[in-house]
């Protein structure tokens, strides 16, 4: 077990940690029992990857997220959800209303060792490949209103590499929501700063300041709404928007 999770980007322990931690505090913000199960499985001392502004970072995502898609879900209740990145993430267990089909993909040694814990089920797929590569969009079920969710991974592409997955996505789907995650510019090549990310190697490599402007690397998309992780806390130093493609 030790093994497998050293060959997968420890990036994706940070917020698994902290979820776990939240959750077991009396007055918790987000309820997770499977990051408490995983956690307590893998025997992870958490404390390591939680730190106050990541703790109270990954919460304000968690929540807004989580409240995003809820309302997304609400007009679109039989919606095909894809976690693109999805680590350890539990998300479908905080949303499902019973009928959405969901879509986890990663890495195929991130996905080896999210199998270990999570199992596939009759509306909940798990695909292990690249999200930049288009393969992994010819098992996505056609025919249904369809939102993708990016958190806590476009910050560690080139801007070359955001690029391309956006093309993957307008190529292989005529319409779609995004929900993403973005870090503003001032935080390129300044992961040193972050009290988490700091220990795991991983380098921030892209950013934008306006949502909107990712519209102009994907013809096509239009920003729908955008919020800052200040709605939900202080000092907050990342943003998510939401996106919807339509083309004609």
């Amino acid at each position: 077990m030790e093994r497998r999770l050293e060959a997968v980007q420890e990036t994706m322990m940070i917020p698994l940690a902290i979820k776990a931690k939240e959750t077991l505090r009396s007055n918790a913000r987000i309820k997770d029992d499977k990051a408490v199960e995983i956690i307590r499985r893998l025997k992870v001392n958490a404390d390591k990857y939680d730190k106050f502004m990541s703790h109270e970072g990954v919460v304000a995502r968690t929540i807004m997220f989580d409240g995003a898609l809820t309302d997304y879900l609400k007009k679109n209740p039989d919606a095909v959800c894809v976690n693109l990145g999805s680590g350890l993430d539990a998300r479908f267990y905080r949303v499902d209303n019973g009928r959405i089909l969901w879509c986890d993909i990663d890495l195929p040694e991130a996905m080896e060792v999210r199998k270990q814990f999570f199992k596939e089920e009759e509306r909940v797929k798990q695909i292990a490949g690249s999200i930049l590569e288009p393969q992994w969009t010819g098992v996505i079920p056609k025919g249904r209103p369809i939102v993708f969710l990016i958190e806590g991974v476009l910050m560690y592409f080139t801007e070359e590499q955001v690029k391309q997955l956006l093309f993957i996505l307008s190529s292989a789907f005529d319409e779609f929501t995004l929900l993403a995650e973005l870090n503003p510019t001032i935080m390129i090549n300044q992961e040193k700063l972050h009290d988490t990310v700091k220990h795991t190697g991983a380098v921030f490599r892209w950013g934008l300041d306006h949502g909107k402007d990712l519209e102009t690397m994907c013809p096509g998309l239009v920003m729908i709404q955008e919020n800052s992780f200040n709605d939900v806390m202080k000092n907050g130093h990342s943003g998510a928007g939401c996106l919807e493609l339509c083309q004609s």
